[in-house]
This record gives C-alpha cells, structure tokens and sequence, in this order.
C-alpha cells in the first residue's frame, strides 16, 4: 500500500496494490500490519455502507463524544470526499483537504478522529464503504454547515446539492462545538 499526501498531513489517501488480469482484478482493501505501517493504528469496530445519488452531499459530520476516525473507499461511482481538522490546537485547525476516490482508481481515504467528515458524489450513483474507529452515537453526532464561507470548500459543484435536513442545518465552524 502507498500513502498519498493531502493538502494536511493527518489526512491521506491510500493506494492499495490493485492485482489485474483479463479475469478482472484483487486487491488488499485492509491488512492491519500494512495500515499499522502507514500510520494507522486504530481498531475498527464498525463498517458503514451508503449509496447515494448524483449531487447528493452528506456532511459535514463528526461525534463530539465517541470521535471516529474512517477509512473510506468507493466500490462503485465516484465522490469528491471531504475532511476538515476541527481540532483547535491543531495548526491545521478549520482547513481541509479534498480527495477524489473512485471505484476506477481504488483510491481510500484516512479521516483521523478528529476531523469532520463528508462527500460530494460526481457520478450517477456511488457506492461508499467506511470503516469507523468507534460506534455510531447519535447523542454525540454534530453537523458542520458544507458551504460555511471560513471553511471555503471548493466542492466540485454542479447545480444545488441534494442534503438532508441535518445536514442543511449544520452549523458554521464559529459556532460549533469543537475538540480541544
């Protein structure tokens, strides 16, 4: 596996192995040794499966309580995905770095606890899996606003995202609750 560098230092894509013959293709979605070498230690107690449409945008979200650290991929379509570093002592603190992941390139993301997290699909439909560090605590989940103007996020916008009511409801940064 090889470690592909973000616009911040915490998050990055991962390209797996991909082992192809006219038969189609295998690879190494996860091997603990391999991600322990790249830096990521977690033990991953929950995998999330979504699908979603063309526009749809989900996120920004992350657990005050309970944060989730996330290894994304996409088996099918593609989305534009999202992480911002909403830890105040950080030096990265409010930027985010941007990935493309694909079903095509097999590319996945590491979202460490700590950030908020969230994608944009670009295809007809995309097929997303995450493996998450924590569970899943509803009294904990927070919703970061997706076009707060301080965060800048440059999604590759066409037409007005489909959203949830939470996520049409996140707050801006200046307003959020935080990690310290």
């Amino acid at each position: 596996m090889e470690k592909i560098a973000t616009a911040m230092p915490d998050v990055f894509m991962i390209a797996p192995k991909v082992f192809g013959d006219d038969r189609g293709f295998f690879l190494e979605s996860y091997n603990r040794k391999s991600m322990a070498a790249l830096g990521i230690e977690h033990e991953f107690v929950q995998d999330n499966h979504s699908r979603s449409s063309r526009g749809v945008l989900r996120g920004l979200h992350y657990q005050i309580k309970q944060p989730q650290g996330k290894l994304v991929r996409v088996v099918s379509g593609e989305i534009f995905d999202v992480a911002v570093d909403i830890r105040r002592s950080s030096p990265t603190f409010g930027q985010w770095a941007g990935m493309a992941l694909s079903a095509e390139n097999k590319r996945m993301a590491w979202v460490p606890p700590g950030f908020a997290h969230g994608f944009y699909v670009v295809s007809d439909t995309a097929e997303v899996l995450y493996k998450a560090s924590d569970y899943y605590a509803p009294e904990h989940e927070r919703s970061l606003l997706w076009n707060d103007p301080a965060l800048n996020i440059e999604w590759p916008l066409a037409g007005e995202p489909l959203l949830s009511d939470k996520d049409r409801n996140g707050l801006p940064l200046a307003a959020a609750e935080v990690y310290a």
